[in-house]
This record gives structure tokens, C-alpha cells and sequence, in this order.
């Protein structure tokens, strides 16, 4: 295969036309997976987009918090449009070859998209945190203007970050192997392909790994001990009760977006994992949150399963007439 040089800092850097994504080829009924996860892609888009419609159409609704959860909506919808039509392309319809650029825009985008679905998470706690434990400031610490600065602040922060790692690739010289193993073109997956060596590129790694991922977890752990420590001071339990209902949808959501991503990397430390399940476990930790997101809302949000039962029965009756 052809590549392009360009020269940076007195040295060659090769960098080639283009990369083949490896990943499913020892793994039976592949297909049906794929399938599946067009499954959940619609899902995603369709609950992720009414969760939207019924919040911006409904200004009762237009509140610090679900500012928040429309934010994780985009986000979620976003990233999985990013996500899974490319793993469709690359292995369902065996079209596994991308670009070097566009592999480079795809490494922006999923980083980029799964930095800002942490952010939302924390986001989200930041909410419930100042909602419990500061009750008759909340209105005014928390208000749509400081809430979409939050907001605003968690995007540009993430675009920068992404921006950095994704110029890392750039300094990179790939002479050898241009297969990457992923559904994707992941940093680890690619860098581990350059035939040189930037000392900075594992430590900018680790260092990335505890900034998006572990940073935001820690801001959520200790707001919901923040949180109970204020639920344990109140006296009536009717109180404590309604309280912690509140937080239990974003408890769920932070549960099933963190505890597979540290399951997989308990495993990969201490247990040799296949590449092919390696991929497979990766693929399943990226796709499926954004589809339970919605739907844990819907089914546990009073207000928005109020508005969106209105909705169907308005939506019924005029269809009747």
C-alpha cells in the first residue's frame, strides 16, 4: 500500500493511505450481533429523540435539569450514530477499510462523544447535588444561565482534550502493520501500530483514561456521599425517602455506563481476554448505555412519563377523528 511522508522536526513520518479494522473473525453468528445492535440503534435514536421533543415542547419542563438530560440525549445519539453505522459498514457489509484522515475523524468524534457522556453523568450528579444539599439556594446556584456554562465548559474542555490525543496520531510513523484490531479506531489500537516511538504517547493515555473517565466518576462517588450524608441528617424519613427517589434513575445510568467499562478493565489486568471478545465486550459497553439512557428516563421520571403518555393519547385521539 501506497503512503504518504511528511517530515516533521528533521524526521520522516509515514503515515499510510489508510487502516483495515480486524475484529468478529473468530466469533460465531457475528451477523446476528450486528443485527442486533441495528436494533438498538433505532431504539436509541427514537427514545433519545421523544425524550428531547417532550422536554423542549413543554416548558414546564425547561429547568436545570432537563437541560442536563437533553444534553445526555444529544450526546447519546451523537455517539451512537458515530459508532454503530460504521461497525455496520466495516463488518456486516464487509467494507472494512478507512481513510487515514477519516480514521483520525472517527478517533475525534468517539472519544470526543464518549468524554461528554461521562461529563453528563457528572453533570447530572451536580444536580442532584446541589438540589439535596443546598434545597434553599437551589434555585439560584443552579439556574438555566450557570447550567448551560457547565454544559458549554464540559464540550470545549472535551474538544480540546480529543484534539490533543488525535494530533498525537499525526506524529506517529506506521511502515508496518496497518490492521487495527477494534471496530473502530481507537488511540490504544492504532498507536500500538507506529513503528516509532513517542515516549509521551502511554503516559498522555493513562493520563487521559483517569482524566475523562475516572475524574468525572470520582466528582459523582463523592457527591452521592455528599448526598447521603445530608439524607442521613434529616429527621422526617417521608423526606429521606423522596429524596433518594430522585436520584435512582442517575444512579441506574451511572451503573450501566461505569461498571462494564471497570469490569473489562479488571479483566484485561488480571485475565488474558481473547482480542475478538477483547472487541466484542468494548463494542457492547459502547453501544448499549446510550439506549438503556432514555428509556431508564421515560420509565422512571414521573414528569417526562406523564408528558409522554399525554403525548401518545393526544396523538391517539387524533388519529380516531
Amino acid at each position: 500500500m501506497s503512503s504518504l511522508r511528511t517530515v516533521l522536526n528533521d524526521s520522516v513520518i509515514i503515515h499510510p493511505q489508510g487502516f483495515y479494522l480486524i475484529a468478529f473473525e473468530t466469533l460465531p453468528y457475528i451477523s446476528i450481533y450486528l443485527i442486533f445492535l441495528t436494533f438498538v440503534y433505532v431504539v436509541t435514536v427514537l427514545f433519545n429523540s421523544l425524550v428531547i421533543y417532550v422536554i423542549a415542547f413543554d416548558h414546564r419542563l425547561h429547568t436545570p435539569k432537563y437541560l442536563a438530560v437533553v444534553n445526555l440525549a444529544v450526546v447519546d445519539i451523537i455517539f451512537s450514530t458515530s459508532t454503530i453505522p460504521s461497525m455496520l459498514k466495516a463488518f456486516l457489509f464487509k467494507d472494512n477499510f478507512i481513510q487515514f484522515n477519516l480514521c483520525l475523524v472517527q478517533m475525534f468524534f468517539y472519544y470526543t462523544l464518549g468524554t461528554l457522556e461521562s461529563f453528563a453523568l457528572a453533570i447530572l450528579a451536580y444536580d442532584r447535588l446541589i438540589a439535596i444539599c443546598f434545597p434553599l439556594r437551589h434555585n439560584s446556584i443552579n439556574t438555566l444561565r450557570s447550567m448551560s456554562c457547565v454544559i458549554g465548559l464540559a464540550c470545549f474542555f472535551a474538544l480540546g482534550i480529543i484534539a490533543f490525543l488525535t494530533g498525537i496520531i499525526t506524529r506517529l510513523s506506521f511502515c508496518n502493520s496497518v490492521r487495527v484490531s477494534s471496530f473502530f479506531c481507537g488511540y490504544g489500537a492504532v498507536s500500538r501500530l507506529a513503528c516509532n516511538y513517542i515516549a509521551m504517547k502511554t503516559l498522555v493515555s493513562l493520563l487521559l483514561t483517569y482524566l475523562l473517565l475516572v475524574g468525572p466518576f470520582t466528582f459523582i462517588l463523592l457527591s452521592y456521599m455528599s448526598i447521603l450524608v445530608t439524607v442521613y441528617r434529616m429527621k422526617s424519613v417521608d423526606s429521606r425517602v423522596k429524596a433518594l427517589t430522585t436520584c435512582v434513575e442517575h444512579f441506574i445510568l451511572v451503573a450501566v455506563f461505569y461498571i462494564p467499562l471497570i469490569v473489562i478493565f479488571i479483566i484485561w489486568v488480571y485475565i488474558p481476554l481473547d482480542p475478538d471478545l477483547r472487541v466484542l465486550s468494548i463494542s457492547l459497553a459502547s453501544c448499549i448505555p446510550p439506549c438503556i439512557n432514555p428509556i431508564v428516563y421515560s420509565l422512571k421520571t414521573t414528569e417526562i412519563k406523564v408528558r409522554v403518555l399525554a403525548l401518545v393519547r393526544k396523538t391517539k385521539i387524533g388519529t380516531d377523528q
